[in-house]
This record gives structure tokens, sequence and C-alpha cells, in this order.
């Protein structure tokens, strides 16, 4: 199976990803909606909030065909499926030129495998990105637990105040940053 990005109506992406679980058994497609948990603060005092991180997408995950994308077009909210071509009569002709389902998963855009796996690794089972504890000495980040841990290298910049980390990851052949929830030791006196 394969993961496909589908392009949704921006703040719909649970409505979508839950009308997704309702029509398709979950060992032929499953749906996230990967998020982060992030402290904001309003007036004072520090709230956590659960904020997308692909806003406007649902990742699927599936062996995709005419079938399931016409089912897929069926649900409210639902745009497209991402696809390999940009006019919509181009796909259309094609998808309806009966082909074989080989042919039929290669008209649309796969995410690469190695993209999904950093964010799979990053998410847990809520598909959330949850806190990571990290430690900065001399402009060097360590970090001790949680979902960043072993992957230091993809910390562009650490938010003391804010108690955020911006991460970089790659997502459909793009650079696309994001910042993540985190707390950061304070290792004075500690030697």
């Amino acid at each position: 199976m394969d993961w496909y990005a589908l392009f949704v109506e921006t703040g719909k992406e649970d409505f979508v990803r839950t009308r997704i679980r309702r029509i398709f058994d979950e060992s032929e497609l499953s749906a996230i909606v990967p998020k982060r948990k992030l402290q904001e603060r309003k007036q004072g005092r520090a709230y956590e909030v659960c904020k997308t991180m692909f806003p406007g997408y649902v990742l699927i995950k599936t062996r995709m065909n005419v079938n399931s994308y016409y089912e897929l077009k069926q649900i409210p909210k639902c745009y497209r499926l991402l696809n390999k071509y940009n006019r919509m009569d181009a796909r259309e002709s094609l998808l309806e030129s009966g082909m074989d389902a080989a042919q039929e998963s290669n008209l649309f855009f796969k995410i690469e495998e190695q993209e999904m796996a950093l964010i799979t690794q990053l998410i847990d089972s809520n598909a959330t990105i949850g806190y990571s504890t990290v430690y900065v000495e001399n402009s060097k980040v360590t970090v001790c637990d949680g979902p960043l841990k072993g992957k230091e290298a993809i910390i562009e910049k650490i938010d003391r105040r804010k108690n955020r980390a911006r991460i970089s990851v790659e997502f459909m052949r793009k650079r696309v940053c994001f910042d993540v929830g985190i707390h950061v030791l304070d290792m004075l006196g500690v030697h």
C-alpha cells in the first residue's frame, strides 16, 4: 500500500477523516491527519493547543484505484486526490479509458516512502507529535526524550521563551517547516 494526499477544505480535515473511516474498512484504506502539540499564551496564561501539521490535507494509505478515487470524491469537503496531471479533463479521460490496477495507481501522486517514514516516526498512535525534552548547551541541541529523540538534524531553531522547536521535513518533494512543542531543560548549577 502507498501513501497519498487528499486535498480537502482547510479546517475540515478531521471531518473528512471521520467520513473516510465510516466508508472504508481500515485494512483497505486508512486515513490520518497529523497534528502537533504546542503551548500558546493568551492574557498571560499558557494553554495547550493541537494544530494540524499540513492544513488542507488528509493522508491516506491504500492501494489506489479508480473506484476508491470516485468514492473519495463523494465525501463532502473533499476536493481531489493529488495527481500527476494538471488539467482536470486529461485526468478524467484517462480514468474512464479502462486501465489495469498498476496503471490506475500511477495516475495519482504517491508520497515518497522515506518522507512518510519520518512523519510516522514522529507521530504517536493518535497521529500527534507530542512534546520532546531538549537540552541546549553552546548552541548544541540534545534531545533527551520524546518524538525528536535521535532526530536533532531536523531541528532548525529553538525558541526557549515559547517552548517550541522549528523542525524541517520533506513533504511531497518540498521542504516544509513547522513548530513543535518542547520542554527545555535548564541545567544551571548541574555539573
